[in-house]
């Protein structure tokens, strides 16, 4: 398999997070690709220009973390990170559902204020992704034991977008008012697939 990374997507990074727990790594060749260069060919692989996006040995192609992750899961059975029926797989899809939320919502937020010319910018919107954003991080901070148990996608998208928040929000003080997150991102983040997927902004 291939998968078309750009360092510092954090869907990229949940991607990865789960080939490392999965076990998975040797079965996949990373294939750098800036999503922004005039010249990518990523539109032969993803027409919405987007990563991850994982190229299948059957020539296949998966777009969408959550596809991505969905498909690499059903790889192997251990650990199995997307229970296959019953309550608790609503509840680590949804908790995947909010992780993603605040990765969207972080991600507009930056592109308004990084990619945007300063004179055509927005303050509304910017405002209205923050307010998302700390909503979502409110409502974990209310619901810890959501996060508990044994490793799933859920635990996953959600520890990505604290990550990713951290890394494009700095100035996002959160732990100050989520103390039960907090405690929990720091134990989870230690994680070896966490560390070796830590975003690094490009020189």
């Amino acid at each position: 398999m291939k998968l078309r990374y750009s360092p510092t997507s954090p869907y990229v990074r949940k991607a990865t997070v789960t080939i490392l727990e999965k076990g998975l790594e040797q079965r996949v060749e990373r294939v750098a690709t800036d999503p922004w260069a005039a010249d990518t060919d990523l539109a032969g692989d993803n027409p919405l220009g987007k990563v991850p996006t994982l190229i299948l040995d059957d020539g296949r192609i998966l777009h969408d973390s959550p596809v991505i992750c969905d498909y690499l899961d059903s790889l192997s059975e251990s650990p199995r990170l997307i229970p296959p029926n019953g309550a608790l797989r609503w509840d680590v899809l949804t908790m995947e559902s909010v992780g993603d939320g605040i990765l969207d919502a972080t991600v507009l937020y930056f592109l308004e204020n990084e990619k945007r010319p300063a004179e055509a910018r927005w303050a509304f919107w910017s405002d209205r992704q923050l307010g998302k954003v700390r909503a979502a991080l409110d409502l974990l901070e209310r619901a810890p034991g959501c996060l508990e148990g044994p490793i799933n996608l859920g635990q996953i998208t959600v520890a990505v977008a604290l990550g990713y928040v951290d890394f494009r929000l700095a100035e996002e003080d959160w732990r100050t008012r989520c103390h039960h997150l907090a405690a929990w991102y720091r134990t989870f983040s230690s994680r070896p697939s966490m560390l070796a997927t830590v975003p690094v902004a490009p020189s």
